[in-house]
């Protein structure tokens, strides 16, 4: 059974790398453990809105992911019982505006937790009618494949992370887990349109704006700095 997305909670967490592809893309080392970072609730966005670049921007990233949405209070779970607490599924893009990278001290909130940052939709997947170890993911950029993943290819099972997170976490019903993109995360442009796509639960569409007016002149302001290009690009940092 699907339903529309309409989502509401308490925290949207984000892993950092989870996909073999991405690993290899930056030549890091393959982590040991998962680690997450937070969204904010007022970045949820809608299939079909319109995601906004802040003015002074050059890197904005899309990363097509699998959510995952809770479904029922989880604390101390075991990795065995984890899925058994899932709600639905359903597809996301976690954007990110790497001209903050230097913003935050890792924290990554104006980097990853701006307003619209985290579309969501169209529809939830009940759990019961999905097998999340072997989930196709696509992304399409003007209708172009820019990413391609399996969730088999995960470095953890969804359980892993929730059975992780429930040690130290408490996840409400209604919160997101994104579970990870594959590689190739690159810059869009305003007018670009953005589209994620997993096989037999649904199709994310959002284009990009540019924002109407610039940012106030308060608190860190957008930089190009060779971290950014790294991360936005995933060239070696030496040589940007």
């Amino acid at each position: 059974m699907r339903r529309p997305a309409e989502l509401a909670p308490t925290k949207i967490i984000g892993v950092h790398l989870s996909y073999p592809s991405r690993v290899e893309e930056y030549a890091a080392r393959t982590p040991d453990v998962p680690s997450y970072f937070l969204k904010p609730p007022s970045a949820l966005a809608r299939h079909g809105d319109e995601i906004v670049r802040p003015r002074g921007c050059r890197y904005l990233n899309y990363e097509g992911e699998v959510a995952l949405v809770v479904g029922r209070r989880m604390k101390r779970v075991r990795e065995e019982d984890a899925l058994g607490y899932v709600g639905g599924y359903s597809v996301a893009n976690d954007f990110g505006v790497h001209d903050f990278r230097h913003a935050d001290r890792g924290s990554m909130l104006r980097v990853k937790g701006q307003d619209g940052f985290c579309p969501i939709g169209p529809d939830v997947v009940d759990a019961d009618d999905v097998d999340p170890t072997d989930l196709a993911l696509r992304t399409y950029v003007n209708r172009e494949v820019v990413q391609v993943g399996n969730t088999g290819e995960l470095l953890w099972p969804f359980a892993y992370m929730l059975a992780d997170l429930s040690r130290l976490i408490t996840l409400e019903p209604g919160d997101v887990l994104l579970t990870g993109t594959p590689a190739n995360s690159r810059p869009v442009e305003p007018g670009d349109v953005v589209e994620v796509e997993v096989e037999g639960i649904g199709r994310l569409s959002n284009r990009i704006v540019e924002a109407k007016e610039g940012l106030a002149d308060v608190g860190a302001v957008p930089e190009d700095t060779p971290n950014a290009r790294h991360v936005a690009l995933a060239v070696p940092e030496e040589t940007v």
